[in-house]
């Protein structure tokens, strides 16, 4: 995959569906900046820092992604895979639903997905040597275009949804004390229900994810 270098971007995600909207880029492509001054999170928050973290895009086409890849859980997929890069590194990193990477109780990363036509874009952040936003750091003595080229060969493999799944319905478990956003409401997960689908039953209603 082509990997674009930026001293500086305001977003990577949102530079990257400019470009693959206007045609100026396709897929597949992978855009990385040292320092992000205004990161798109989940539910339009921000996610900003300087040089030492990690935050890039890539964007694949959907006909390249695993067969049965839910579309809908493209976050949880994404995800994971950095976190098992990650776990390699960092004590106790875990993935909580549907796409915030945590280090014990603490927010280190986030991951949000876009799909525009036949193309999947992903974005994601990771505070790696300093906390420039409000959320942890991990302090791992890796440089973040190195930790980036790990990912992307893991990525390469492009593991199927059923192996990925298989790995996540165990950590599921540690979500149970915590709670996720649901059309503008907070929600407990104490009682969800995990679906091989990678939605999710609370209340007796299906959410999936949208990240």
């Amino acid at each position: 995959m082509e990997i674009l270098y930026f001293n500086s971007l305001e977003s990577t995600q949102l530079y990257l569906i400019e470009q693959i909207k206007n045609g100026t880029l396709s897929a597949p492509i992978c855009v990385v900046a040292k320092e992000q001054t205004a990161g798109v999170g989940s539910r339009d928050n921000s996610w900003e820092g300087g040089e030492g973290n990690l935050f890039f895009s890539f964007a694949l086409r959907v006909e390249d992604l695993p067969k049965d890849l839910p579309l809908s859980s493209a976050s949880i997929y994404f995800s994971f895979i950095m976190k098992e890069v990650l776990k390699e590194k960092s004590d106790d990193i875990w993935l909580k639903w549907p796409n915030d990477l945590y280090q014990d109780s603490s927010k280190v990363g986030g991951t949000i997905t876009k799909k525009i036509d036949n193309t999947l874009l992903c974005g994601m952040g990771i505070n790696m040597q300093k906390n420039s936003n409000r959320f942890k750091a991990l302090n791992i003595n890796v440089e973040p275009i190195d930790l980036l080229n790990e990912y992307l060969e893991a990525l390469e493999n492009y593991p199927t949804w059923k192996q990925i799944f298989s790995l996540y319905r165990i950590e599921f478990e540690r979500n149970k004390g915590y709670f996720t956003h649901i059309d503008g409401e907070l929600k407990s997960l104490k009682d969800a229900i995990l679906s091989e689908d990678g939605s999710l039953i609370i209340e007796n209603k299906r959410v999936y994810s949208i990240r």
